[in-house]
């Protein structure tokens, strides 16, 4: 039985800022760097989930055959008062777009996710708790 092992490099740039790096080439800029913003490594947490789960989601619908044009997954959370400032509550909205989406086959692809497949979700449900909701719209709508 081989173990995967993932490796990721944090590289520190001057001030506060590190640049993460895969062993492929991918970077994230954590901090603020050359007066450009950077993402926090709290916020990656939650740009994680919304990737995750939107990826299942994505690979799910897309197997049911759903005329889908366009998808957001829009997280927000909320940290403990006191350190280790951890996630207490996150919040997931799902913005699907597409032509005659059906409730039933969103609700499938969010339950898959949230309960199978989002290893990321799913970990942070250890010590967060994740509520989430979904909106189906039109190409071209915009959400409420």
């Amino acid at each position: 039985m081989s173990e995967d092992l993932t490796e990721i490099t944090a590289t520190w740039k001057g001030e506060m800022a590190f640049v993460g790096q895969n062993a492929i080439g991918g970077t994230v800029q954590m901090g603020t760097l050359d007066g450009k913003p950077g993402v926090s490594p709290m916020q990656l947490l939650l740009a994680a989930v919304g990737g995750c789960t939107g990826e299942d989601i994505l690979s799910i619908l897309r197997k049911k055959r759903v005329d889908l044009t366009d998808m957001q997954v829009k997280i927000s959370g909320k940290r403990a008062d006191d350190f280790p400032k951890i996630w207490t509550h996150i919040s997931i909205t799902y913005l699907i777009r597409g032509n005659g989406i059906k409730p039933k086959d969103v609700e499938q692809a969010i339950e898959l996710s949230e309960k199978k497949y989002c290893s990321v979700g799913i970990m942070l449900g250890k010590s967060a708790k994740i509520t989430s909701e979904y909106c189906i719209l039109k190409p071209g709508e915009t959400d409420h």
